[in-house]
Parts: C-alpha cells; sequence; structure tokens
C-alpha cells in the first residue's frame, strides 16, 4: 500500500506518519507514505497557491492549476491512475467498510485543503472520492487524511503483528468491542468478570458477543439500526 498525500505542509504529515506502528510497517516495507507539497507547484516567486474567490465571500480558495500540477506529478511517479481522496466535511462519512474498501488498493492519492476550500473545477477533474471523518471542521485536511491513513495502514496484511487485532476491533463486525482487562485481578476494589478467569473459551466468547451487543447498545443503538 502506497499513499500519497498532496498538501501544503508535509512536515505535519511526515511527523505524525513516522511513529509507532506505521513508523514500523514503512521500515519493513509493508507500506509506504509520500508527501508532496502542493506549493512546488505554484507559478509565481512566492509560491502562493490561493487568491480570492469569485462572487465574493469570507476567506481565500486553493487554486486549481497547483493542485493539478502536484495530482499529475504523482500520477506520473505512480504509472497509472489512482484513487484521489479528497477530506472534506461536504463528503461521505468515514467508517470501517469504508477503510476495508480503501485497504485493497495498491496506492491510495489523499487531497489536503485548506483556507475556504479548493477551486471546484480541479476537484471534478481529479477526485474519486469526496470523504469527512466528521461533521465539524478542521483548520486544514492533513489530520483528516491522518486518520483515514492510520485505519486503512491497520488492514493491510504485516502492518499489525497479532493478525486477529483488527477483526476484533470495534466496528470491525457491526459492534462496538467488549470491555478489556489484565492484571491485577482485583483493582481498586473491581474484580475482573469471573467468566474471563474461568478458561472455559467457549462461555468466553459468549460473553463477548453479548458484552459487544451490550455496550453498542448504550453507546451507539444507531449502529444496530443501522443493520435492521
Amino acid at each position: 500500500m502506497n499513499f500519497y498525500c498532496m498538501t501544503l505542509f508535509p512536515d505535519m504529515v511526515n511527523d505524525a506518519f513516522n511513529t509507532s506502528i506505521t513508523k514500523r510497517a514503512c521500515e519493513n516495507g509493508i507500506i509506504s507514505m509520500t508527501a508532496v507539497n502542493i506549493r512546488d507547484f505554484a507559478d509565481n516567486k512566492h509560491n502562493s497557491v490561493d487568491d480570492y474567490p469569485y462572487g465574493g465571500g469570507a476567506g481565500m480558495l486553493m487554486q486549481a492549476e497547483p493542485v493539478y500540477r502536484c495530482y499529475e506529478y504523482i500520477k506520473g511517479k505512480i504509472g497509472s491512475n489512482a484513487r484521489v481522496i479528497y477530506t472534506t466535511p461536504t463528503g461521505k462519512v468515514f467508517n470501517q467498510k469504508m477503510s476495508e474498501e480503501f485497504a485493497k488498493e495498491e496506492n491510495l492519492i489523499f487531497l489536503c485543503g485548506h483556507y475556504e476550500g479548493i477551486d471546484e473545477r480541479v476537484l471534478e477533474e481529479i477526485v474519486t472520492d469526496n470523504v469527512s471523518i466528521g461533521d465539524y471542521v478542521l483548520t486544514g485536511g492533513e489530520l483528516a487524511s491522518l486518520v483515514m491513513m492510520d485505519s486503512i495502514s491497520r488492514l493491510v496484511p504485516g502492518v499489525l503483528n497479532n493478525l486477529s487485532s483488527a477483526r476484533y476491533e470495534s466496528h470491525s463486525e457491526g459492534l462496538l468491542e467488549y470491555p478489556q482487562y489484565t492484571r491485577p485481578a482485583v483493582w481498586h476494589g473491581k474484580s475482573v468478570p469471573e467468566v474471563l478467569l474461568s478458561g472455559n473459551h467457549k462461555k468466553i466468547q459468549e460473553w463477548y458477543k453479548e458484552e459487544s451487543y451490550k455496550r453498542t447498545m448504550e453507546r451507539r443503538p444507531d449502529m444496530l439500526e443501522n443493520d435492521i
């Protein structure tokens, strides 16, 4: 899996990606991430990529041409077309199923907007997926891209040491994950549920399912409604 990030702040993306599980996966050649600075494709001495929007309004817009040139540069490196994910609050809300779909791709390009957005014309020409990580607005698209890249990376074979980890996490089976415990068996007067100490794997699995359903019902009943 190769990630490409079109951004005005490549250091922000590189610094966050160069930690923990994603760093190890990059070092092992399982995934890669290349942050490309959109400013490098500006056609002026100040490397400015924004201008006032037609029709007026607050703020500035990123211009179409630098974004398009950046995309063409990445496409040239890949040697073919790839899905381009634009991180925008107007997109479809990101979820686990979407993450699983994206994880099947060999190359993914993330486009990070700033200011009041990006000229619509270049979005129409290069973007394949408009995606949001929630119903709120961020300063730029880098954090949203990092969230998605992290989620997608976990589903790439070899990234997680424990192959079953991703399978049993929240949302992977349409339910929230069950509560978990580690030593000591009693902490602050609170005991680990007896079934987890029983060694009876069948009963433990039943407890997992029951607790997952209970937690989903309490915290995210909308997830159960969506499955009906």
